[in-house]
């Protein structure tokens, strides 16, 4: 079967009732027939049937062992950082999302110190690895300049040096149809589920899928010992969502490609600077997206020729389909600043470093008519201009 039918037909009915939608198991606890013997559910912090449905399709998507559903991207995140000791370290992309940056600087207070490199260049994930290293913490692409690192390449050379390093890859920004990061060498994989996988704006769901029972255990036994589980009616949400996520995913990217492209041609006209975009042929890391991806997905950011966030805050707020938000990958187009937004928390210097200037603009591109979209872009550039 091809990617879309899978999706659709690993969805299983109800075995019980035949409900050709998944049940929502709206339940703590499960009636057992004697001390501990039951049906494989005991309690819904530690197992529930309708986020067992949501962890096994996420897992057949990303080709893994096993999928853990959290009740948020930034729940997976910290889970998956508590796999380290204190004095142990991690190699962590530069741009990174500001909730992950966060997170990985409250850990140096418990001894777990972080790297924050370039990992375009692989030799400099590779030449910074020391006895220490126990994580390689890749975006791919990344949020907000769209960098692209090489999964397959990094996780090749790394495990050369240390067979016991873990390759994590952040997917939130392609998508299961985009790309496979296990299948490229990873041995964990996120997802903030909240934005394609959901796709709709309407719920926060985090997910991590592990390639091998001992990292599953491990993270099962951290989730269930912290409690920071996807609700119920949040996984039914999720699957909800992923039921469409090829449909929108290829038309999300298709529309991105006509405006980056579109806004390549008119650049100087519009005011803009920089665009980044890896299916741009001039993009750095454009030969790592044709091989590695299957699309270039629907996020474009993008820097102005007068670089202020007074001229940015102007852009963004003068767009009529764009709406003005955080977040990305719902069927809805936004518009954000992440230097006053999303990455408000990194520090100035750092946001300049890896390529966060004060007027960069990031498109989350959405299913709308792709022609509505150019002309509600251009015409909040050219006002300002």
């Amino acid at each position: 079967m091809k990617e879309e039918t899978k999706i659709i037909q690993n969805i299983l009915s109800d075995p019980l009732t035949g409900a050709i939608s998944t049940p929502i198991y709206q339940t703590s606890t499960y009636v057992q027939k004697s001390p501990g013997v039951h049906k494989g559910f005991d309690y819904t912090r530690t197992n529930n049937p309708t986020r067992k449905i949501l962890e096994q399709l996420i897992s057949k998507m990303e080709y893994g062992f096993s999928g853990i559903a959290f009740s948020s991207g930034l729940a997976a995140i910290d889970a998956v950082l508590k796999l380290l000791k204190s004095k142990e370290e991690i190699i962590a992309v530069d741009d990174i999302y500001g909730g992950t940056f966060r997170t990985m600087k409250l850990y140096n207070k418990f001894g777990i110190i972080t790297k924050f490199i370039d990992t375009t260049e692989s030799n400099n994930a590779i030449t910074n690895i020391t006895k220490k290293t126990k994580l390689i913490w890749l975006e791919t692409p990344t949020n907000p300049t769209l960098k692209i690192s090489d999964i397959k390449e990094i996780s090749k050379r790394s495990k050369k040096i240390n067979k016991n390093i873990l390759i994590v890859v952040d997917n939130t920004f392609a998508s299961p149809v985009i790309q496979n990061p296990i299948k490229l060498g990873a041995d964990i994989v996120i997802h903030s589920a909240t934005k394609y996988l959901s796709g709709h704006s309407d719920v926060l769901s985090g997910l991590v899928i592990v390639k091998d029972q001992n990292i599953y255990e491990e993270l099962k036994y951290i989730q269930n010992s912290t409690g920071g589980v996807l609700s119920p009616f949040d996984s039914w949400l999720t699957i909800r969502g992923i039921q469409t996520l090829y449909l929108r995913v290829k038309k999300q990217s298709k529309n991105a490609f006509k405006i980056s492209n579109y806004l390549n041609d008119k650049k100087r006209k519009l005011g803009i600077d920089k665009i980044y975009y890896p299916g741009l042929y001039y993009h750095k890391n454009h030969d790592i997206a044709l091989k590695q991806q299957k699309y270039f997905g629907s996020i474009i950011s993008f820097s102005l020729i007068k670089d202020t966030e007074e001229m940015a805050r102007k852009v963004v707020t003068s767009t009529k389909l764009f709406k003005l938000a955080e977040s990305l990958g719902g069927t809805k187009s936004l518009i954000c600043n992440p230097s006053t937004m999303t990455h408000k928390s990194i520090p100035f210097d750092i946001r300049i470093k890896s390529g966060i200037q004060s007027s960069l603009i990031r498109l989350s591109v959405g299913i709308e008519n792709v022609e509505d979209l150019i002309e509600d872009i251009s015409q909040a550039l050219i006002m300002i201009i």
